[in-house]
């Protein structure tokens, strides 16, 4: 990790999800620019393993265990992370669950979950840091959408809802935190190779080869390809950039 610009260089970053697929490009992502990374997981020792790896690679990380779907959990491990690593200067709301099922066919406890894991994670994360951020006048809260948000997905129609609700509630954050220096921003994944989407794609092989031919660059996004993004809005490079929604799809969604 020597040589870099270090955007983030002194920064403190709390990635939740951090500890695989893309949560773990964008952990690796923002300790290449020089943050303080810390990965918030319910898999600790997952997470633990990602914080090992980026020390070994020159970086600053470590593993927190973080239920997002408990506001009181959210609150501990944040005051935590301030104490051990100082105050957080970047949020990302990373983590995400997901359960292919047609609506008409779809489980209430299905619904619980992805709406507990996906939509109310954020809350919970960003209630608990957007205060602190609000107190020291300055921040970036970056929040992992979804194309399926923008535009809707077969199979994922209450994960698709929840990503949409991502983004008004994203929207409406950065409105009211504007005049505090903290800017909220959205980043929406197309369909990215993570073990996630392998696991809701068993079976599927058909949709799975019908969905990238329909992504204009023909591949699936990688988790760098998001990890780049994030770091950006991360950045003082996006310093008078908030409210906005980038999707990172190939092509595959276009929307105005």
């Amino acid at each position: 990790m020597q040589g870099m610009a270090h955007r983030l260089g002194g920064k403190v970053a709390l990635v939740t999800g951090g500890a695989q697929g893309i949560g773990r490009a964008i952990v690796e992502r923002l300790a290449e620019e020089g943050a303080k990374v810390a990965i918030g997981d319910i898999q600790l020792q997952a997470a633990t393993e990602t914080a090992e790896a980026v020390t070994k690679a020159g970086g600053t990380a470590r593993a927190y265990r973080i239920d997002v779907t408990g506001a009181a959990d959210v609150e501990n491990a944040v005051a935590q992370i301030e104490r051990d690593l100082g105050p957080i200067d970047v949020l990302v709301n990373n983590v995400g669950w997901d359960k292919f099922e047609l609506f008409v066919e779809s489980l209430q406890e299905t619904w619980d979950r992805v709406i507990a894991i996906n939509y109310r994670g954020a809350l919970n994360c960003c209630r608990a840091v957007a205060p602190r951020m609000k107190d020291r006048g300055h921040g970036k809260i970056v929040s992992l959408s979804s194309d399926a948000g923008r535009v809707g997905s077969t199979g994922e129609a209450v994960y698709a809802g929840c990503k949409a609700g991502i983004i008004g509630f994203s929207k409406t954050l950065a409105r009211e935190l504007a005049r505090y220096n903290i800017t909220v921003n959205v980043v929406c994944p197309g369909p990215t190779d993570t073990p996630l989407l392998k696991e809701m794609m068993k079976g599927r092989e058909k949709v799975f080869d019908a969905m990238v031919r329909g992504i204009p660059m023909r591949r699936l996004g990688k988790p760098t390809d998001l990890a780049n993004a994030v770091a950006f809005f991360a950045s003082s490079d996006s310093d008078f950039v908030t409210g906005q929604v980038l999707s990172v799809s190939g092509g595959l969604t276009m929307v105005d």
